[in-house]
């Protein structure tokens, strides 16, 4: 299981326990389940209301994520990643540290999501 702790410097931090590689356990659901106000708006990755910054809090480092076309489309949109920083997170296997908590799904790792 994983450990997701939300921050907001408006509300108080709010760890949660997610379970791990579902495939269906989206960021965003998570934090509707636990009461956790993220922005949101489509929930379909096209917005990018549900922007957040995601980093690893675990001791065995930042494991790989897949960027939706979606998601790199409107991430590229807000100025959070340029297309030679998309290509080479592909490269090194390494994941974004902005992700739409819509499209983002969580795995074995412990993480602080900041929204």
């Amino acid at each position: 299981m994983a450990l997701v702790t939300f921050s907001n410097p408006d509300y108080k931090d709010k760890t949660v326990y997610a379970v791990a590689g579902s495939h269906t356990e989206t960021l965003l659901k998570l934090a509707k389940e636990n009461k956790v106000p993220v922005n949101f708006d489509c929930q379909d990755g096209e917005c990018g209301h549900c922007l957040v910054r995601v980093t690893s809090v675990d001791s065995k480092g930042r494991m790989g994520y897949f960027l939706t076309d979606k998601e790199q489309n409107v991430l590229k949109e807000l100025g959070k990643l340029t297309q030679e920083q998309i290509d080479q997170l592909h490269v090194d296997d390494m994941p974004s540290e902005y992700r739409l908590a819509c499209q983002m799904i969580v795995r074995d790792e412990d993480i602080l999501v900041e929204y």
